[in-house]
């Protein structure tokens, strides 16, 4: 994780933001997720580690309805990039 916290760090000073996948996060919908955005998924037991969490910006929660409890990474990631998309695509 040092080396992840590492490059994060070092992308900041050159104007990137991190939004992570938490389920305690703020919905995705309410997080401002336009401009230079880095998005950091967990594992799909744990989630992101808590010293990559610290080091992030902002975390994104994705709303469910139902008994789900959460998504694999990859559709996380998914749901997660299409937001940013959709949000730029809004001006």
């Amino acid at each position: 994780m040092t080396n992840l916290v590492s490059a994060m760090e070092d992308l900041k000073k050159q104007g990137m933001w991190f939004a992570c996948a938490d389920m305690g996060g703020e919905v995705m919908y309410k997080v401002n997720l336009k401009g230079s955005i880095g998005l950091v998924i967990g594992n799909e037991g744990e989630g992101v580690s808590k010293l990559v969490r610290e080091h992030c910006d902002m975390a994104a929660s994705i709303p469910m309805k139902g008994d789900i409890g959460s998504l694999n990474a990859s559709v996380a990631a998914g749901v997660l990039a299409y937001e940013i998309v959709r949000q730029r695509m809004e001006g």
